[in-house]
């Protein structure tokens, strides 16, 4: 393998987000950028910030994707972003430190706290803060789980903690919540229909209050003032449709 980092990143029609992700990671090695059939500016982007794209015609889901991306990797070290995250100052210190060997490397993957926006503000709880995520790995070490969304890094090693954030855009507007909740809980009521799950709507229901209860009270969201309300209806939203598809799923086997 050669020394340094790769970046790898997956996407979609993200022109208006791309280029100041890339910004962020422009000290990487080497970025790669795996597009599933963008019909916006997206590729010429990358392009033009002198990333690797590669281009597929279908789409496997979030985990394949992304080891997609990985497989195209080089260097010893892999950082893995989205196109609404950024890498802020602090994370980029650290990440070269480790990369360059100034701080030697202890572990052989590494959680970055991730604070995420929602509808234009920043969340420190109801569960979104500290949102610790396996972003930074050695590259034999990990790859991605194939899960259809909510994939994770799955590491052959000790994960260690880096204390620099990375901003996480995650919802600009209600319209962008809504669309997401509707996509995330389909692949997620695919999954658990796939491994054998079953749903109901007394399912649905009660999952559906526990996630409000959890984010908003016991996850302290609440504190958020009203994001943090909207939040939790969101969470609680996604949980019952989840479930909701889950159990329609299931009668249209019967």
């Amino acid at each position: 393998m050669a020394a340094g980092l790769s970046v790898v990143m997956i996407v979609r029609d993200e022109e208006t987000s791309l280029a100041e992700a890339l910004d962020s990671v422009s000290f990487a090695d080497e970025i790669v950028v795996v597009d599933s059939g963008s019909r916006d500016g997206t590729v010429a982007i990358a392009r033009e910030r002198g990333a690797k794209v590669v281009m597929t015609e279908d789409w496997p889901g979030f985990g394949p994707q992304k080891n997609r991306a990985l497989a195209q990797a080089t260097r010893d070290w892999v950082l893995s972003i989205d196109a609404d995250e950024r890498v802020t100052p602090d994370l980029r210190g650290e990440i070269l430190a480790i990369v360059s060997g100034s701080n030697p490397a202890t572990h052989d993957a590494y959680d970055l706290p991730r604070l995420s926006s929602y509808c234009g503000r920043f969340m420190r709880h109801g569960g979104w803060w500290p949102d610790r995520v396996t972003r930074l790995f050695r590259r034999d070490k990990a790859r991605f789980s194939d899960d259809l969304v909510h994939e994770r890094v799955v590491v052959q090693g000790t994960t260690g903690l880096l204390a620099g954030k990375l901003l996480h855009h995650a919802f600009d507007d209600l319209e962008e919540v809504l669309r997401k909740v509707d996509a995330y809980s389909t692949a997620s009521a695919k999954m658990m229909h796939a491994r054998g799950k079953r749903g109901s709507l007394a399912a649905a229901i009660l999952h559906g209050y526990w996630a409000f209860v959890r984010t908003y009270f016991f996850q302290g969201g609440f504190l958020d003032g009203r994001h943090g309300f909207m939040l939790a209806v969101s969470n609680a939203e996604g949980t019952y449709y989840r479930y909701a598809k889950l159990m329609l799923l299931d009668e249209k086997k019967g």
